[in-house]
C-alpha cells in the first residue's frame, strides 16, 4: 500500500467488495445489468438489490443505457459500502477516439457524485484496463493526472483509494505517478 497527497490518495492491491468505505466505483458496462470482471464481481458480492437498482435506472433514466464517461449511483446491498456508483470506461480504440478524455470523465463524474452524496471515503478500481484493452501505463497516467487536479481543488471525498486487482497493477500505477511527480 502507498499514499499519496497526505494520505487522501490510497492505492493497494485486494478485493475491491470487501473495503469498508462509502461508495465502491463499478466499472461497468453500459447495459447495467452487470458482466465480468469487477463488475460481475460487485453484483454477486453485493446481492440482487444492486441489479434491481440498475434495472429502475435503465426504465426511467438510461433506456439505451448508461454512456461512456457517466456515472450514476445504487445501493450497495450487502456490501460493506453505502452506495455503488457505476461508471462505463472507454474501449481502447488505439487512442484515437477520444479515450483519454472518456477515462477522466468515468474518475471525475464519480468523484463529482460522490461529493454530492457526502461519501467520505470512496474506492475505484483500475477502469477500463480488463476486457475493454486500456494499456495499463496509458490509464495510470490518466487516471493521475485526474485525480491529482481534483483532489488539489475539492476536500470530499476525504480519502479516495485505488484498489487494483493485482501488485503488477498497482505497481504500473505507483510508477506512472512517479514519473509524473
Amino acid at each position: 500500500m502507498k499514499e499519496f497527497f497526505w494520505g487522501r490518495l490510497v492505492v493497494d492491491a485486494g478485493d475491491i467488495t470487501g473495503l469498508s468505505v462509502d461508495a465502491i466505483v463499478n466499472a461497468a458496462n453500459s447495459s447495467l445489468m452487470g458482466g465480468g470482471g469487477v463488475d460481475g464481481a460487485i453484483h454477486r458480492a453485493g446481492g440482487p438489490a444492486i441489479l434491481e437498482a440498475c434495472r429502475n435506472i435503465r426504465a426511467h433514466r438510461y433506456p439505451d443505457g448508461l454512456p461512456t464517461g457517466e456515472a450514476v449511483e445504487t445501493t450497495a446491498g450487502e456490501l460493506r459500502a453505502t452506495y455503488v456508483i457505476h461508471t462505463v470506461g472507454p474501449v481502447w480504440h488505439g487512442g484515437t477516439a477520444g479515450e483519454e478524455a472518456l477515462l477522466a470523465s468515468c474518475y471525475l463524474k464519480s468523484l463529482e457524485l460522490a461529493a454530492r452524496l457526502d461519501v467520505q471515503s470512496i474506492a475505484f478500481p483500475a477502469i477500463s484496463t480488463g476486457v475493454y484493452g486500456y494499456p495499463r501505463d496509458k490509464a495510470a497516467k490518466v487516471v493521475w493526472t485526474t485525480l491529482k487536479g481534483y483532489l488539489a481543488s475539492f476536500p470530499t471525498p476525504r480519502v479516495v483509494r485505488l484498489e487494483f486487482y493485482s501488485k503488477a497493477d498497482e505497481q504500473v500505477f505507483i510508477q506512472a505517478a512517479g514519473e509524473e511527480q
